[in-house]
């Protein structure tokens, strides 16, 4: 098991999900909620999230070698994908829509669906994520790890979702701010390998 594909699989996840971002929207959309009820959203969101990004794992490749689309190609879009949600973090047009979405959906009984699920945290950038690095493995226990770093980073949005209040006073908007920058950064990094990458086995088979 080579390490550093699971350390990189972690850091593009949780640069996509982007937890600590997610922690002011979930508080938006939770707004007036007793301790319980947030509890039962943030257990709920997380794991029907899961469930998206498990599906996309396993079938996600057949679905493109259905509609003709090789995972060379795939991976040069989702990487143009992550650069340009990338660009967004750096200067902060994500959290702008984020935003924007919680306001929008702000009547509805039960957000843990939509929009938290969807598309907060299994959104495109998250799927095309798993079908890329469930792409790069090659055997079972490769992709057991990757679904298990998938599992790992939703439960640090699950403890960042129950946290958010102590999360939101400890780092404040500047705080937070400063985080999603410097994740934006790295993912703008990650996104540009996984392009390369894709080039690189294009070029390779030709």
């Amino acid at each position: 098991m080579d390490s550093a594909f699971l350390i990189t699989a972690f850091a593009t996840l949780f640069v996509v999900i982007d937890p600590v971002g997610l922690a002011p929207i979930y508080i938006a959309l939770t707004a007036g909620a007793d301790s319980r009820h947030r509890r039962i959203l943030a257990l709920r969101s997380c794991g029907i999230a899961m469930a998206i990004l498990m599906l996309f794992t396993f079938f996600g490749e057949q679905v493109l070698g259905f509609i003709g689309i090789s995972m060379p190609a795939f991976r040069i879009a989702g990487g143009i994908l992550l650069f340009l949600t990338a660009l967004d973090m750096l200067f902060e047009r994500r959290s702008k829509r984020r935003e924007d979405k919680a306001e929008e959906d702000d009547a509805l009984p039960d957000p843990s669906v939509f929009p938290i699920a969807i598309p907060l945290i299994a959104g495109p950038g998250a799927i095309a994520t798993m079908i890329l690095l469930v792409g790069q493995t090659n055997s079972a226990l490769e992709m057991a790890a990757v679904i298990g770093v998938m599992i790992s980073v939703l439960l640090i949005v699950l403890m960042m979702f129950l946290a958010a209040p102590i999360i939101e006073r400890l780092l404040g908007h500047t705080g937070i701010v400063v985080v999603t920058r410097l994740l934006g950064m790295l993912l703008a990094a990650l996104s540009v390998q996984f392009v390369i990458d894709g080039l690189r086995t294009i070029f390779a088979v030709g």
